[in-house]
């Protein structure tokens, strides 16, 4: 049985660029570049909560550090170091293995240093603090969503939410759907590149973690603004194309969350310079809508057909406490 240190020494302890000290001591020391504000997330990853329990451990570590590096795309920051909390039933070498495999394969393809951590012995939780750097003053954030702006987002979105209700055998998918869907909720790819190119031209961005229409909520909150979504231009895969007409699918697009996409918004002006930034990071993006002002100060998310009208939403989007 490997001890706590062992563990962390065969399995975390890597180079650590960008960083004075890293891994093996009470703390690690790290230093900002000059003109740089740090960026500072944290998600927590909890068994059956947020992942089956017979997930596969090296799909595992790929998605318990995408999740922390798209929260760095959503504020266009640029990743740079990692720390990472395991609490674990059992020590066990391969599981380890394939789990710190994922884990700092995606993290050298983002040039990120593991820092430090902790390890406990419980029931399978992941815990993951992401740092990075922005330049100062040009951090995306939720709260600069203006009257006029064109709402974006970026891949397709509904596909991981989709994975989960057939898992849960709430919609019937062939093997092949399955395994295709299965592989957007195990491994996200998150758009840090599309975060950056975005900075001085997006006027607020959000990932999509929760569902879209909570997400961009949250962005209308923090802005005081409304957004008009139009159903027929959200961009989705052919798997749920050809489920649209199933309730349960249509609450996968709209509110079912583990996306991990961008919604942004930017001037109607800007809209080539939006498609030229989205070419440079080798993203497709869709304008799915546009905001408008909060009608008597209560900022919402309206869903509309092709005719213009109002289209129910059936969930709120995801919520740890429901």
């Amino acid at each position: 049985m490997l001890s706590e240190f062992e563990l962390i020494r065969r399995y975390f302890t890597h180079p650590a660029p960008h960083t004075r000290l890293g891994v093996g001591d009470d703390a690690a020391l790290v230093r900002t570049r000059a003109g740089m504000e740090l960026v500072v997330a944290a998600d927590m990853l909890i068994s059956g909560r947020h992942f089956f329990p017979d997930a596969d451990a090296k799909q595992l570590g790929h998605k318990a550090l995408a999740v922390n590096l798209s929260d760095m795309a959503a504020m266009g920051a640029t990743p740079r170091w990692a720390l990472l909390a395991l609490a674990l039933p059992a020590a066990e070498p391969a599981w380890l293995r394939a789990f710190a495999s994922g884990f700092m394969r995606l993290a050298r393809q983002h040039d990120v240093a593991l820092i430090g951590g902790d390890t406990t012995r419980g029931p399978l939780a992941i815990c993951v603090q992401i740092l990075g750097e922005v330049p100062a003053g040009e951090a995306l954030m939720r709260s600069g969503a203006r009257p006029g702006d064109e709402v974006w987002v970026s891949g397709r979105i509904g596909d991981a939410a989709l994975a989960v209700a057939a898992r849960k055998r709430r919609v019937k998918l062939d093997a092949h759907e399955l395994v295709r869907l299965q592989r957007r909720l195990d491994a996200p790819v998150p758009r840090i590149a599309l975060g950056r190119a975005l900075r001085r031209i997006a006027h607020s961005a959000i990932d999509v973690s929760d569902g879209l229409c909570a997400d961009l909520g949250h962005i209308c909150v923090r802005s005081s603004v409304s957004a008009v979504i139009e159903f027929a231009r959200l961009p989705v895969s052919g798997v749920m194309k050809k489920r649209l007409d199933l309730p349960v699918a249509r609450r996968a697009l709209l509110a079912g969350g583990d996306d991990y996409e961008l919604c942004f918004t930017a001037g109607p002006e800007r809209r080539k310079t939006v498609l030229a930034a989205a070419r440079r990071a080798a993203v497709h993006v869709t304008a799915i809508g546009h905001i408008e002002r909060a009608a008597s100060r209560r900022p919402e998310v309206r869903v509309v057909d092709r005719t213009g009208r109002l289209m129910r939403v059936e969930s709120d989007g995801y919520d740890h406490f429901r």
